[in-house]
């Protein structure tokens, strides 16, 4: 029994340190780096020429149509025979 509030306590004091390390790291980056605008950090993503963008251009389903998809799936999967079912 003592043994596990040994390890409590080692486990909170680990957790304990590396929060505080994280905390420090992040606040001494954050004064070296210099500030992004708004501008800055909304158009650098976009500037790579190899990165490829997905639009994806429709319209959302009413409840009646997600009902009647819903509807769809479900005997499609009830004829399907399955190799198990848990």
């Amino acid at each position: 029994m003592n043994v596990l509030k040994n390890f409590e306590a080692l486990f909170v004091i680990t957790l304990g340190l590396a929060c505080a390390a994280n905390y420090a790291l992040d606040h001494s980056a954050a004064d070296t780096a210099a500030p992004i605008t708004a501008a800055a950090a909304m158009t650098a993503p976009a500037a790579a020429q190899n990165m490829h963008v997905v639009v994806v251009s429709a319209k959302r389903m009413t409840a009646e149509e997600k009902q009647q998809s819903l509807n769809a799936e479900r005997s499609a999967m009830a004829s399907t025979p399955s190799v198990s079912k848990i």
